[in-house]
């Protein structure tokens, strides 16, 4: 099961299912196999290389470089054996150039692999020391909000006095209005 702080599973299992089938395309056709390749072997190397990727994506790496060369390499075979199942195809023997481009193909995908997984997690943790730096910067002092102390017996001293009905019309100054009025 994937850890639920394993932020690379996703790119580690896009990466092993494409070049699964990138390999076992490029190997295909180094081994003498057709260089055109037909819809259902197509179709069968996609079905393929999307499962490996889906598992890939949900186990969690335990063993580091070597289990990456272990996925890769199920990835592959599995690939090279989706190219090799449509009828009339007749895969008889593995060729030294296939074999030496899965050869190196799988410690070469697995190292950039390993460092792309690298490469994100220190992406990540960047970007989080930054956010938390940012939440936890000094903020600078609100405005003094000013107490007004008072005595009681003013307040209610001007409330008494007050004539309690304000002015009500227009004001006592000119109306600026009246200009645009018709006469």
């Amino acid at each position: 099961m994937r850890s639920p702080t394993d932020h690379t599973a996703r790119l580690r299992g896009a990466a092993v299912g494409a070049s699964s089938g990138a390999v076992a395309i490029l190997a295909h056709g180094l081994g003498g196999g057709a260089t055109a390749i037909e819809g259902s072997a197509l179709a069968l190397l996609f079905a393929a290389c999307a499962a490996i990727g889906a598992v890939v994506a949900s186990i969690r790496p335990r063993y580091g470089l070597a289990g990456t060369m272990a996925m890769l390499a199920a990835g592959q075979s599995l690939g090279h054996a989706a190219l090799s199942m449509p009828t009339g195809h007749h895969h008889h023997a593995s060729s030294p150039s296939m074999l030496l481009a899965h050869l190196i193909a799988i410690p070469l995908g697995a190292l950039v692999i390993r460092a792309a997984e690298a490469g994100m997690r220190r992406a990540v943790t960047s970007v989080r020391r930054f956010i938390l730096a940012l939440a936890s910067a000094p903020q600078p002092p609100g405005r003094p909000v000013p107490v007004w102390v008072g005595d009681e017996r003013a307040t209610v001293r001007r409330l008494l006095v007050s004539p309690g009905i304000g002015r009500r019309g227009p004001p006592a100054g000119p109306a600026v209005f009246s200009l645009f009025a018709p006469a």
